[in-house]
């Protein structure tokens, strides 16, 4: 399996806009994509501007195929102009734990 890890810094005042918009695209993704095991959104508790996005995809196709969806493009459409600063790390998959 594959899996990025968004680190996304927003513009100042910009949460309220953001979140509801990214926990759609991650609910999309899951519900939506048979490629898409695991998307969690994550906000640092130090500083509320602070986001993770923790997604794990069948593999790099899958991941490909997530950024052709509707959902897909609609959010990046919509959190693009909240953002000040991503960056992504990309890994494989060791251990999926996924027992909730």
């Amino acid at each position: 399996m594959y899996s990025i890890i968004v680190k996304t810094r927003l513009k100042a005042g910009t949460r309220e806009q953001f979140l509801p918009v990214m926990q759609e695209n991650a609910a999309a993704s899951v519900r939506d994509e048979p490629g898409c095991h695991v998307f969690d959104v994550l906000q640092d508790k130090a500083d509320p501007e602070l986001f993770y996005l923790y997604e794990v995809y069948e593999d790099e196709a899958a991941l490909a195929a997530h950024k052709e969806t509707p959902h897909y493009q609609r959010s990046r459409a919509l959190v693009n102009p909240l953002i000040a600063e991503q960056s992504v790390i990309r890994a494989e998959v060791l251990a999926l734990n996924p027992g909730r």
